[in-house]
Parts: C-alpha cells; structure tokens; sequence
C-alpha cells in the first residue's frame, strides 16, 4: 500500500502591484502569501514580473522620449537581486504562511547594474529560494526592457509534495522549453502572463505534459497606473484573469474580473499518474531515437576568462 500524499492545494494570485514601487509591492506581496496561507495553500502563483510590475509603458508613445527614458531608470532602479532584501522578506513570509511560491519579479544583473531579466522565482515553505528562470525570449516590445535568460534556469524543483516547474507568457508558445520540462517530470506547472490567462498554451500544456497548470496573469485598473506616467500606459486597464487546470486539460477554478482575489483548487496527484500511463510524451509516448532534444545548461557569461 501506497503512502498516503499531503493534500495538495493550489493557487493563482489576481492582485495589482505598486507600480515603480519595490518595497510596497514586496510588503503586498507578503500580506497576499499570509492570506494564501491562511486558506490552506500549498502552492501559490502570481502573474509574470509582479514585483514590482509589468513594463506595460514600454507601449507608450516616443521609443527614446524623456518619459520613456525616465521610466526605464525608475524601473531598473525598482528590480531587485537575488537574493537581496525584498527575497529575504518574501522568503520569511513564505516561511511564516507555510508555503511555496512562484513569483515574477525584475531582477537586476548585479554585475552591470544596467540591465534586468523578466524571472519566475520559487520560494520554498522553509524560508529558502528553490531557483529562479529567466525569460529566453522577450516579446516584442519586451526587448526593449529586458534581457535574455539561458538554459541554466530550464529545470524542475522536486518539492515534497510534487515537482514543480515555470514559463513565462509566450515561452509557452517556443514548445522546446515545455518540453524541457515535461521530460524532466514536471507534476506542476507554473504558467504567468502580464495579464490574463493565455488558456489555450496553458491547458495545452497542461493536457500534453499530464500535470496541472496554475496559470496567472497581473491586474492593471486605472487606479493601479501612477500620474506620472499616465501618458505611457495602455488606454485599455481591467488587465487580469487566471486559471488553474487538470492533467486533462480541463479547468477546474478560474477568474477573469478585474479584482484582487485568490483562486484555490485541491490538486490529486494520482491524476497525473493515469494521465501518463495513457500519454508521457517525456517518456513511453516519445522516440530519443528520432528526436531528441539539446539543452546548453551553461550559464551565459559576457567575459571567458583563460
């Protein structure tokens, strides 16, 4: 007979950030994990570059305008390093909730100080980082903000509950680093988006990889964008949605209203388990012998040393 599993438990986290505002959004950040915990969590998500906000102004008007350049300071100034102060305080709230959490924030390269990453990071319950990834491919105007990631951060962080793994947003669609994922083993998988929920990618991930997907995007109302930068931001706000699906690919829980809220769903593991006996494609479903897939998990430096 098969050890009983703890109850697994997930969530997605609908909450706008303080925009250009590290430490409020780390001290809202830490208020949202509390109450996550409260309601029995074991995992909780929140949407693509949360901390401290997606760069929704990189859309506004003038490529290389004094508000646009002025953004751009202020936001390099608003990433963090990892670690650094905001995840030590994100990792003693996870602590204290008793949760793991995958969160994306800015990270700022601390070697340059000019230039940042759009990054999932993983916390675990015991207080510590898990790992982070970094995006592989800004999209579009994203490239106008963020560096690329490497394969370094492609990987899956075995939990005791389950082994769980991120993308973000339009990596999903690259299919290579899902598969990546999917063949290391992945039970559950973090999906994060700047607004709502792409459910096409994410319960297509979900069906192929046989794991349940927690996807999360951010929030963005018209009181969430600061004066300054009015301007830059997208006309349209109410930006949100998330979605937490089955090993079949079938939502289970899910919001689209543009409000703060958390979306929980229990989570059965054994579900995975009949899902891949019918179709692993990282395992009995795949041919290594016809196509095989190369991951350079070699960290990316600028300067080689001899």
């Amino acid at each position: 007979m098969s050890e009983p599993r703890e109850p697994l438990v997930l969530a997605a986290v609908v909450a706008a950030p303080v925009y250009f505002d590290k430490q409020a959004s780390t001290e809202k950040a830490c208020q949202l994990i509390g109450e996550a915990g409260l309601a029995g969590v074991t995992l909780a998500a929140f949407g693509e570059t949360w901390l401290p906000g997606y760069p929704w102004w990189i859309r506004g008007e003038g490529y290389a305008s004094p508000s646009q350049m002025k953004a751009r300071a202020e936001y390099i100034e608003n990433a963090i390093e990892i670690p650094g102060p905001e995840t030590d305080a994100l990792c003693e709230a996870a602590k204290a909730a008793g949760i793991d959490v995958a969160i994306g924030v800015v990270e700022l390269d601390p070697t340059t100080r000019g230039s940042v990453y759009c990054t999932l990071l993983f916390l675990g319950r015991e207080g510590e980082i898990l790992g982070r990834h970094r995006k592989l491919k800004p999209t579009d105007f994203e490239r106008r903000v963020w560096s690329e990631g490497d394969g370094s951060s492609l990987t899956v962080h075995q939990r005791p509950y389950a082994r769980i793994s991120g993308l973000n947003c339009w990596e999903h669609r690259m299919m290579l680093p899902g598969y990546a994922l999917i063949a290391q083993g992945t039970q559950v998988h973090v999906a994060v988006w700047p607004s709502g929920s792409d459910d096409v990618l994410a319960r297509a991930f979900a069906a192929q990889g046989a794991c349940y997907v927690v996807s999360v995007g951010g929030l963005l109302r018209e009181q969430d964008i600061p004066e300054r930068y009015r301007d830059l931001f997208p006309t349209q706000t109410g930006a949100a949605g998330c979605s937490i699906i089955d090993p079949g690919g079938n939502v289970i829980a899910s919001s689209e209203k543009a409000e703060e809220t958390i979306v929980v769903a229990d989570a059965d593991l054994a579900r995975t388990l009949s899902a891949r006996a019918l179709c692993d494609i990282g395992g009995h479903y795949s041919r290594p012998d016809v196509l095989k897939l190369h991951i350079n998990t070699e960290p990316s430096r600028r300067i080689a040393k001899s």
